[in-house]
């Protein structure tokens, strides 16, 4: 399953795998692996500090969904 927004959300920001990575002091393929649906996946301590100190204005529900959610924009008259 994987986490389809947390993907997208990485993708747009230009943030690697490998800076989250990093920032947890995990091996890259454990990254890897849970961000294409492994059998375990981010610990709510994990999740916490990646939405921390790269999603600041996104919520846990959003990044972590294992289904996409999308994200409407508003256009501003």
């Amino acid at each position: 399953m994987g986490y389809p927004n947390l993907e997208a959300e990485l993708a747009r920001n230009g943030i690697t795998r490998g800076q989250i990575a990093d920032l947890l002091k995990k091996d890259k393929s454990t990254i890897s692996t849970w961000m294409n649906g492994g059998r375990t996946g981010f610990s709510v301590k994990d999740a916490m500090t990646v939405r921390r100190e790269f999603f600041p204005n996104m919520t846990l529900d959003y990044l972590f969904s294992e289904e996409p959610i999308t994200v409407a924009t508003a256009s501003v008259r």
